[in-house]
């Protein structure tokens, strides 16, 4: 298992990352940039602990100093390893550790598989989860979750759409999407409709990582994916002339840090860190260096916010 572990303001992006099995089909850059060639190094703000927030902290994390967190790293940009295959990066990784820095805390990122995460929270096997889990209402039964992003779902294909995937009909087509995340029940009933309709079924294609269901397009094995919009866009942008969005995204909704049930504290400590990264400038700031500007951004760091109201509240928006 590869455990990160991130300092208060040394945190570095480099320019290539090895993704599992991804990585050998495709040139990705952890830069942000799209353009996946030139190698570079740049440094995540710094940020400086507020004796106010680190007050808000309940004592024994204040004692350790370390916040545990469990991720799947196979969620570029969100989460995902460096070239060295064992520091996880990525824009979610930069928020929370900027968060917790205001905290006067530091971050160990120890990897998971996406769908055991929620549940290694809750027995405590790790303080937090931050892996682009989408908030919603089957998860805060389980667990507190403090919204900081949101995001939507996007299709993806080959470039070109060879197979002419239509999103509101790929009955008979081959679609992959992470296992557990909210793609999957959004896929389901898609396939569900099209037996409705007198139509094939569309077979879908589940893999453990969203690194294997994009290779899995790339190849031609499958015909298209489905996956958060972040993550769509960067797929895109990385593999140059292999991929190509479909349609818009769509049932936005927000992510959220997973802390356990009985940890109030913590999660509205943790809320105030986002909010505090929010107010001063540093979460435009990290967000733009991924090309995110101006995409999901909230103004407001919510513990357990409604998702209710529109009914989107739903995943791993990934993971």
């Amino acid at each position: 298992m590869a455990v990160s572990k991130h300092p208060i303001t040394s945190i570095f992006r480099t320019g290539s990352i090895l993704a599992g099995g991804l990585a050998a089909a495709l040139a990705l850059s952890a830069c942000g940039n799209g353009e996946g060639t030139q190698a570079e190094e740049e440094a995540t703000p710094q940020v400086e602990a507020d004796p106010e927030l680190e007050e808000m902290v309940p004592g024994q994390y204040r004692e350790q100093g370390t916040l545990t967190v469990g991720v799947d790293p196979s969620y570029a940009p969100g989460e995902f390893l460096d070239a060295d295959g064992e520091t996880v990066i990525g824009f979610n990784v930069e928020l929370f550790d900027a968060a917790t820095a205001k905290l006067g805390l530091q971050t160990e990122w120890e990897e998971s598989t996406f769908g055991t995460i929620v549940e290694g929270v809750d027995t405590g096997k790790y303080d937090v989860g931050v892996s682009s889990f989408t908030i919603n209402e089957e998860r805060l039964e389980q667990v507190n979750m403090v919204s900081y992003y949101t995001v939507g779902t996007q299709w993806f294909t080959a470039a070109g759409n060879p197979e002419n995937v239509d999103p509101d009909n790929a009955c008979g087509k081959r679609i992959a999407v992470q296992r557990d995340t909210v793609q999957v029940p959004d896929i389901e009933e898609r396939s569900e409709q099209c037996e409705q309709d007198g139509e094939p079924a569309i077979d879908v294609q589940q893999y453990e990582r969203q690194d294997q269901a994009t290779e899995s397009i790339t190849s031609g094995r499958n015909d298209a994916g489905l996956a958060d919009m972040p993550v769509a866009v960067y797929a895109v942008e990385q593999t140059g002339d292999q991929l190509e969005t479909l349609g818009e995204q769509y049932e936005a909704a927000p992510y959220g840090a997973i802390v356990p049930k009985e940890e109030t504290e913590l999660a509205e400590a943790i809320a105030a860190g986002y909010q505090a990264v929010m107010d001063d400038g540093t979460y435009d700031e990290i967000l733009g260096n991924w090309d995110l500007a101006g995409q999901g951004l909230l103004e407001t760091a919510e513990v357990n916010p409604d998702v209710t109201e529109d009914g989107s509240g739903d995943d791993e928006a990934e993971e």
